[in-house]
């Protein structure tokens, strides 16, 4: 087994004559967390979304999990073991915690032609373990969504990574809409997952966020990865730098 669980090469997005994404070689080991930084519309979503499935590319390929894939959408990302956690998290206000993380995926106790019934039970068994494991609290996930914090729904929404058995988690975001403690909350999740060896992505704009959570920073401008930093050759500074364009990045040669 290759020690890669995603490459990207020559990964290309044009929309019409403006180019999003030209030419990103991207690398990510297996257990290790990198962030991707970057101002907006550096390219940082626009990458995500084509690993993803979310929009097809231009050109370029994906390796994932040592397989070139070409993602249909993101439900085909998912069945892969490609969780995305995006900033608008994509969950049902009206519905509780176990049927958001099984929405689209429903466990069934059997089906019969176009009838079938479902797995209740099983489904807020997986919902509790997928909980513990991310060491998620919810004092009843019985409660619907609307009715949860800004912190709970995301907490929601990263659990639901970890009730299936995801080989990358992608994370847009994640706390720039909450407050000092749920932030935190969401940061401890995270660190669980470093824990347990799970692969991560981590698009943020807070530099102490990922200078605390990750092993490797990638620097996305105007479309194009311009450096590829271990966090403990660089510093906040330097990341800037290469974010304003201070640094070009002529001297980056790939993420490998």
């Amino acid at each position: 087994m290759s020690d890669t669980i995603l490459e990207t090469r020559d990964l290309t997005k044009h929309y019409g004559g403006v180019h999003a994404l030209e030419g990103a070689d991207f690398v990510l080991k297996r257990g290790e967390h990198v962030a991707i930084m970057g101002d907006n519309g550096a390219g940082k979503s626009t990458f995500v979304r084509q690993i993803t499935g979310v929009e097809q590319r231009t050109r370029g390929d994906i390796i994932f999990d040592g397989k070139p894939v070409h993602f249909a959408g993101p439900l085909e990302a998912r069945e892969a073991g490609i969780e995305t956690v995006f900033q608008t998290l994509a969950l049902a206000d009206d519905l509780d915690v176990p049927d958001n993380l099984f929405l689209g995926r429903e466990k069934l106790r059997f089906k019969l032609g176009p009838f079938s019934i479902l797995d209740y039970k099983g489904m807020r068994e997986a919902t509790l373990a997928g909980l513990e494991k991310t060491a998620v609290k919810i004092p009843n996930i019985r409660n619907t969504i609307r009715n949860m914090s800004g912190g709970q729904r995301q907490c929601v929404a990263i659990a639901r990574t970890a009730t299936f058995a995801s080989k990358l988690t992608i994370m847009d975001e994640p706390t720039a809409a909450l407050g000092v403690q749920e932030t935190a909350q969401v940061e401890n999740i995270i660190r669980t997952l470093k824990e347990q060896g799970e692969s991560l992505i981590l698009v943020s704009h807070n530099m102490r966020q990922v200078f605390d959570l990750v092993d490797r920073i990638v620097v996305f401008r105007r479309g194009r990865i311009v450096a590829n930093l271990m966090k403990e050759d660089t510093d906040g500074q330097d990341v800037v730098a290469y974010i304003t364009g201070a640094k070009t990045g002529a001297e980056y040669e790939g993420a490998a």
